[in-house]
């Protein structure tokens, strides 16, 4: 089958690999009908996530058709349409049986390295590194799918496949950004990061009685999308977005502040995200966490911070004097999409959203290596990437 594989940093390929096959009784296999770059994914193209080996891989935005299925794989059948989570879950462990999926104690076989960097392991992710399990992802013609009878989730015949497809990752994942901060009726949230994350956090904060959305980027295809929502935009490269926000809420701040960017932040002016360049490029630090530094000190008074961008080490000069003295409550998570699935999925049938609404770019899996390149740069207005093998 043809696939996007790893093949070093800024090196992506379209090849011919191994077609999967069942390794289990809870297996399936799906012809896959659509695929996505993500945000994350730029991530592992710019070298900054450990553990990738030649030939892996690449994606976690996938939905099909199945083709194959175990006889322990739940109420799958061969036929049936699913879209599937990017975290992948047992159903059976202490916190799957919680709620808590992307906890998952026993689906990554590199749990021991994972422990080693972070304390504790996370459930493993297609398509995400030998940190995270080393599964084959889902950006190519097939996908086995492992424990399918908790992941996958089927889609009903009147959504297409671009309304059910970000129900994998960037609908959940902008869901629970914005669920974390307890909105409550009149209040303000600012988001930083108009991406895909971003613009699905937007949304869901008005889902969720947000009277007020701030969102921050400097991309004038991000900041007019975030405006259709009904967003107030902070385009950073023009204003301070510290005195912004506190125009807006009577000095006050906003009653939270979701991070929707992580590691790896645009071009900024200040001082130390100088400094956080520096220090990652000399090996002296890991990640460059400027936007989560402001959004702490725009936050107001016992409010919430969110985080949903990816951070993969330690963290420098983050301001928890400020937070701390204030009552900021954090909350983060690699999302349990497993515990949104159905919910979010009847938001969407019942047309309260339709996702496919972040989709700039449409293309084959040969186009794909380009597309990464096009996504990265932020060039052509280029938000989100579907793939149909």
């Amino acid at each position: 089958m043809k696939a996007l594989v790893w093949h070093g940093k800024s090196d992506i390929r379209c090849e011919s690999v191994a077609d999967p096959v069942m390794e289990d009784s809870r297996d399936a296999i799906i012809r896959v009908s659509a695929c996505a770059i993500c945000g994350s994914d730029l991530h592992i193209f710019d070298g900054v996530i450990p553990e990738m080996q030649h030939g892996d891989v690449l994606g976690h935005e996938t939905m099909g058709e199945v083709v194959d299925v175990g006889k322990d794989a739940g109420n799958l059948k061969v036929g049936d349409r699913v879209v599937v989570p990017f975290t992948i879950a047992c159903g059976e462990c202490f916190f799957c049986k919680r709620g808590f999926y992307s906890g998952c104690e026993r689906t990554n076989p590199d749990r021991a390295k994972a422990e080693r960097m972070w304390g504790h392991s996370p459930a493993g992710l297609f398509g995400y590194s030998h940190l995270l399990g080393g599964y084959a992802g889902g950006q190519a013609e097939y996908l086995r799918v492992p424990y399918a009878n908790i992941g996958p989730i089927k889609v009903p015949e009147q959504l297409t496949d671009e309304q059910a497809l970000f129900l994998s990752d960037i609908f959940p994942t902008g869901y629970m950004a914005a669920e974390f901060c307890n909105i409550q009726p009149g209040q303000t949230i600012a988001i930083w990061g108009c991406g895909p994350v971003g613009q699905m956090a937007i949304r869901s904060a008005f889902l969720l009685g947000a009277e007020r959305v701030v969102a921050v980027d400097t991309v004038p295809e991000r900041l007019a999308l975030a405006r259709d929502a009904g967003a107030e935009t902070i385009d950073f490269k023009t204003e301070d977005v510290y005195d912004r926000i506190q125009a807006l809420t009577a000095g006050r701040g906003a009653d939270s502040c979701i991070d929707a960017v992580g590691t790896e932040p645009d071009t900024w002016s200040a001082a130390e995200a100088v400094v956080d360049r520096i220090k990652t490029a000399t090996f002296l630090g890991t990640d460059r966490p400027h936007v989560l530094r402001q959004a702490i000190l725009c936050c107001r008074n016992f409010g919430t911070v969110s985080i949903v961008g990816v951070y993969g080490g330690f963290l420098d000069q983050i301001p928890m004097g400020s937070a701390i003295n204030r009552g900021l409550t954090f909350r983060m998570a690699q999302t349990p999409v497993q515990h949104y699935l159905p919910m979010l999925m009847d938001r969407i049938v019942r047309g309260e959203i339709d996702p496919s609404f972040v989709i700039t770019h449409r293309a084959t899996l040969e186009e794909g290596p380009d597309l990464y390149k096009t996504f990265r740069d932020k060039r052509d207005g280029c938000i989100k990437v579907v793939m149909t093998p």
